[in-house]
This record gives C-alpha cells, structure tokens and sequence, in this order.
C-alpha cells in the first residue's frame, strides 16, 4: 500500500465509521461529530484523489465536503429542543 492508498483509506474509513456510528444511533445524525467526521474523511479522500488526479472522486468527495459543512453550519444554527 502506497502513501496516497494509505491517505484515501483514511478519508474513506472515517466517512464509513460515521455512518456506521449514526445507523447505530450512536451517534446523532444531524450531531456535531458525524458532520466533522464526515467533513474531515471526505476532505482526507479528496486530497488522496487529487494526489492521483482521479477527478470522479475528487468532485465527489469534494461535493461530499461541501455538503457536509452546509449540515454542520444548518445543525449550529439550528435552536436546541
């Protein structure tokens, strides 16, 4: 396994372990982490993919990015129960 398998494989399994954190309700779904988690991984598999130029994972994970602190910023915003 080379540096840039190693980054990706990073990136990938912390989107993986957020998602599997949040379909096991230990974690919320629309909670701080599982948007950090989601933001870093994506970010790490992005780098991982622009290292590679591989440009159908660097806009989806970028997207994935993006998306994922639009929720963190939507979820801070949002007033507590």
């Amino acid at each position: 396994m080379n540096t840039n398998d190693l980054i990706g494989t990073i990136g990938v399994g912390l989107i993986l372990l957020a998602y599997f954190l949040n379909i096991f309700s230990w974690i919320k779904k629309e909670g701080v982490l599982f948007y950090v988690m989601n933001i870093v991984g994506a970010s790490i598999a992005c780098f991982a993919s622009i290292l590679i130029s591989f440009w159908p994972f660097i806009i989806l994970e970028g997207t994935w990015a993006i998306v994922s602190v639009i929720g963190l910023m939507k979820s801070i915003k949002k007033p507590q129960a």
